[in-house]
C-alpha cells in the first residue's frame, strides 16, 4: 500500500521543525563560521553519539510578542538561543546507561547568546531533570548574560528566575562541565562559574558583568575582550583547560567527561623503568613532575587542570590501567613545590572534586613544606593552607601517597591527608627523606647555641654541613620504613603496579560515608 499524503498538520510541524535548524539561517551562520565559530547545533552534533539527542524546547522562541511580529520571532529566535536535551556521550566506551548525560548550549547567533524568559524556563526544567535523573552535565555557556528586551512576562527585578539556584545545587550531585568560546559575562559566567570544570578556547573573554553593565556602573567603557580574558582567567584559576577552539573544546570535553563515566579496559603505558632515572640524585635540583605522571597513567590518558595558576601544585586527571584516578603533586619547578596559599586552594579543591565523584587520589610528594615568611602570611596561608588538611582529611575515596623525594613538615602532611597512615597506602622512593621540617632549617634551630659559639664562620658552616649529612642519613626513608612510619619502600618502576593493585583492595573504602553535598567553586 502506497504511504499516505502528510495531513496539514503533520506538514506544519515538519516546516516548524525545519525552522529551528540551522540550514533555515545560513546568513547568521555564515557570520558565526566568519567569526571562526561553530553554531550550538554543530557542537552538540560533535559531543553527543549520533542520534542520541533528545531535544527539549525545540519550538520555543523568544518572549518578545508585544514588539515583533510572531513570524519573524519564530524565524530569527529559534529555541529563544538555548537548545538543551539528553544523549548519551561516549556509549561506545561506557554503554548505553553510563553514558546518559544532559547537553545546554546557548546559541550566539541567537540575540548574542543572552537569557531569555523562555529560555530560563527550560533551563529550570532541564535542571530539575538533571537532578532527578542523575545526568552529568555539559553546558556551552557562550552568551551575554541577562537579556532586557523581552515583553511577555511582567517582571521588575527577575530575581525570582530559579535557575541560578537550581543549576548551583547540582554541585556535588552530577559532574557539571562547562564549554566557553568568545564572550560570556553576567548570567553566562555564573553558569560556568558555578560549573565543576572550565574549558574555553584562546579567545575567551569570562566576566560577572559585559561591557554594558561596567559602564552602567561608572567604570568606564572596556572592549569585551578585555573584560575578562584568559592571559587573566588562566593564571587566576578561574580556566581549568584552555584549549584552540571548540573543535578542540568538544574533543577534551569527551575525554573529560569520561573520567566520571567510570573505567575503560587498561590501556598501555611507557616503560616503567625511566622513573628510576626522573628524580635528580642532587637534592637541590627541580625537575619536571608532568613525564612523571604521564608515564605512571596510561598512554595519553591524563589532562592536566589550572597549569597556569599556582603551578607549584600539580593537579590532573588519568586513569591507570584504566581506572580513572585525581592526581595531584608537587611541582618543584617552581617554589621549590612549597605549598603556598593558592597552591593549597588549587589541590583542596580538586580533592573535593575527586571525593564527589568517587574518583581516587594519588599523590606524588617532593614537598618541602609550606611556604613560609611574611608576604606568604599577607596571603591569609593560615586559613588557605589549612583547606587542604581539612579536605585531605575529609576524603572518602582511597588515598595513595608516593613520596617522591622529599616530605617535609606539616606541608607534606597535607598532601597524605593529614599523616602518614591517612592513605590506604603511602610509599616511598629510595631517594626518599621524611622530616618534620627541613633538615637544614631543623640543624640550624636545633643546634642554634652551639653554632653562635663558634667564632669561625667557615668553621660555623662545616658544622652545619655535617649535621646536615647526619640529618639526612637519618632522615632516610628505609630508616622511616624500619620503625613502621611508612608501609614500603619501592622501585619506582612497581609505582603504577602498586597503585593498580591497591586501588583494586580499595573498592570499599567510603562506602558508609554520607557524601558531601557541594564542591567549592574554586
Amino acid at each position: 500500500m502506497p504511504d499516505a499524503p502528510l495531513r496539514d498538520d503533520h506538514l506544519e510541524l515538519l516546516r516548524r521543525r525545519a525552522l529551528t535548524e540551522d540550514a533555515a539561517r545560513p546568513q547568521a551562520v555564515q557570520r558565526r563560521h566568519d567569526a571562526g565559530g561553530r553554531t550550538a547545533r554543530e557542537n552538540i552534533a560533535d559531543l553527543v553519539d549520533p542520534g542520541t539527542f533528545v531535544e527539549y524546547g525545540r519550538f520555543a522562541i523568544a518572549a518578545q510578542r508585544a514588539r515583533r511580529d510572531v513570524d519573524d520571532l519564530i524565524a530569527n529566535t529559534p529555541g529563544d538561543g538555548l537548545l538543551g536535551g539528553t544523549a548519551t556521550i561516549n556509549s561506545a566506551l561506557f554503554g548505553r546507561e553510563r553514558s546518559a548525560c544532559a547537553v545546554l548550549a546557548y546559541d550566539y547567533t541567537v540575540l548574542a547568546g543572552t537569557q531569555g524568559a523562555i529560555g530560563h524556563f527550560k533551563k529550570d526544567r532541564l535542571f530539575e531533570l538533571i537532578a532527578r535523573m542523575r545526568l552529568p552535565t555539559v553546558f556551552f555557556a557562550e552568551g551575554g548574560g541577562g537579556r532586557p528586551g523581552d515583553t511577555d512576562y511582567p517582571t521588575v527585578s527577575s530575581l525570582d528566575v530559579p535557575a541560578f539556584a537550581l543549576w548551583a545545587k547540582l554541585s556535588g550531585l552530577v559532574p557539571r562541565i562547562a564549554v566557553v568560546k568568545g564572550r560570556c559575562f553576567a548570567g553566562n559566567a555564573v553558569i560556568a562559574g558555578c560549573s565543576d570544570l572550565i574549558i574555553a578556547t584562546a579567545d575567551t573573554s569570562i566576566g560577572m558583568a559585559g561591557p554594558a553593565m561596567i559602564a552602567g556602573g561608572g567604570l568606564g567603557q572596556v572592549a569585551p575582550d578585555d573584560v575578562g580574558p584568559l592571559s587573566v582567567q588562566a593564571p587566576n584559576g578561574v580556566v581549568d583547560v584552555v584549549v584552540a577552539d571548540e573543535a578542540e573544546a568538544v574533543a577534551v570535553t569527551k575525554k573529560v567527561l569520561g573520567y566520571f563515566q567510570g573505567a575503560t579496559a587498561a590501556g598501555p603505558a611507557p616503560d616503567q623503568n625511566a622513573l628510576r632515572t626522573m628524580i635528580p640524585e642532587r637534592a637541590r635540583r627541580a625537575y619536571p613532575l608532568k613525564p612523571i605522571i604521564e608515564t605512571i597513567a596510561d598512554a595519553d590518558s591524563v589532562t592536566f587542570l589550572r597549569e597556569k595558576f599556582a603551578p607549584e601544585m600539580v593537579t590532573a586527571l588519568a586513569r591507570i590501567e584504566g581506572r580513572p584516578v585525581g592526581i595531584i603533586g608537587n611541582n618543584t619547578m617552581v617554589m621549590a613545590g612549597a605549598i603556598t596559599a593558592g597552591a593549597s586552594d588549587k589541590a583542596a579543591r580538586f580533592l573535593q572534586l575527586c571525593d564527589a565523584f568517587g574518583l581516587p587520589v594519588v599523590s606524588l610528594i617532593d614537598c618541602p613544606g609550606y611556604m613560609v615568611g611574611p608576604a606568604a602570611e599577607a596571603e591569609a596561608l593560615v586559613r588557605r593552607a589549612s583547606r587542604l588538611l581539612v579536605a585531605g582529611a575529609a576524603l572518602r575515596v582511597p588515598l595513595i601517597a608516593v613520596i617522591l623525594r622529599r616530605g617535609y613538615g606539616l606541608g607534606a602532611q597535607a598532601m597524605m591527608g593529614g599523616s602518614l597512615h591517612e592513605p590506604v597506602l603511602t610509599v616511598a622512593w629510595p631517594g626518599a627523606h621524611l622530616g618534620p621540617m627541613g633538615l637544614e632549617g631543623a640543624v640550624r634551630l636545633g643546634l642554634r647555641k652551639e653554632l653562635e659559639a663558634i667564632a669561625d664562620a667557615d668553621e660555623r658552616e662545616e658544622r652545619v654541613r655535617q649535621a646536615t649529612t647526619a640529618a639526612e642519613e637519618h632522615a632516610k626513608a628505609l630508616n622511616a620504613a624500619a620503625i613502621f612510619e611508612i608501609d614500603d619502600v619501592i622501585d619506582p618502576a612497581e609505582t603504577r603496579g602498586l597503585i593498580a593493585a591497591t586501588l583494586a583492595a580499595s573498592e570499599a573504602v567510603g562506602r558508609d560515608v554520607p557524601p558531601r553535598r557541594f564542591v567549592d567553586t574554586f
